[in-house]
């Protein structure tokens, strides 16, 4: 079996999704995410975006990021994303929660997977310091509280490593709740502050190998076939790489290195 390698938005975060797309074609990718901002998103942003993954022939893992803020009510807004990644055939929504009552999370969860259900996509909840959903057994709990097929858990390494787990406790998870992941390396250890998580996530990762994190042993962990998305949210990429295409393709072409290193094979 091998893993489907796709092109996170979070690596360009300063890029349109269509400039998005371009570069993951142009570098190699079959499969891409996007970032949907919904107070700019329009008609020609979905035009160019549709466009852009025709000429490559792309697939679209998923589209991010819906937050479910504190006080867990949806808006007009949270729609817009999840009928976007519907009309751009993703198979994910990356959902996070600000909302620290579980009871609340799961409702709100669970009328995005019914907004996702006719378009057949996962809605992954994401678990990370920064927001009031913080470990996997937090996140679990409300996957089993939402009680909907649609709803997903989504794994990123550099979050799994900084709630404190470990590989091995990925073994004990059912493989349907995993429908794929986000992998980067970075730091073995971050200051347990606020700001230092947040500067960790959105500019302190680096490409699996060029940092500490045990990435092969949590891929290894994974369903087998899980797919992979390299989200390398680094200020040390963006500066050196500022072009979208060279930072994709530098960021392809270490990641798969160091893939083929550790035996794990991708398409």
């Amino acid at each position: 079996m091998a893993h489907i390698l796709s092109l996170a938005a979070g690596t360009l975060p300063e890029f349109q999704p269509e400039e998005v797309a371009h570069a993951a074609g142009h570098a190699g990718f079959n499969h891409v995410g996007f970032t949907i901002e919904p107070e700019t998103w329009t008609a020609e942003s979905m035009r160019a975006t549709r466009a852009a993954i025709r000429t490559h022939d792309l697939s679209v893992l998923d589209v991010e990021v819906v937050w479910i803020a504190e006080g867990g009510k949806l808006t007009d807004d949270h729609k817009l994303i999840i009928d976007t990644g519907m009309e751009l055939g993703a198979a994910n929504i990356l959902v996070v929660s600000a909302e620290p009552d579980q009871g609340r999370t799961a409702e709100a969860l669970h009328q995005l997977c019914e907004w996702a259900a006719p378009g057949q996509m996962r809605v992954a909840l994401e678990f990370l310091m920064i927001t009031a959903v913080q470990s996997m057994g937090d996140a679990l709990a409300i996957i089993r509280q939402t009680d909907h097929p649609a709803a997903a858990l989504l794994i990123d390494t550099i979050h799994f490593q900084r709630a404190g787990h470990r590989p091995g406790e990925l073994e004990e998870l059912e493989a349907s709740l995993l429908p794929y992941t986000q992998i980067c390396d970075g730091k073995r250890d971050c200051a347990a502050r606020f700001e230092a998580y947040l500067e960790d996530a959105v500019d302190l990762r680096s490409c699996p190998g060029e940092g500490a994190l045990p990435v092969a042993d949590i891929i290894r962990a994974l369903p087998r076939d899980i797919a992979l998305s390299l989200e390398i949210r680094s200020k040390a990429y963006r500066d050196r790489f500022p072009d979208a295409t060279d930072r994709a393709i530098a960021v392809r072409g270490a990641s798969l290195e160091y893939l083929k290193q550790s035996e794990i094979a991708v398409l």
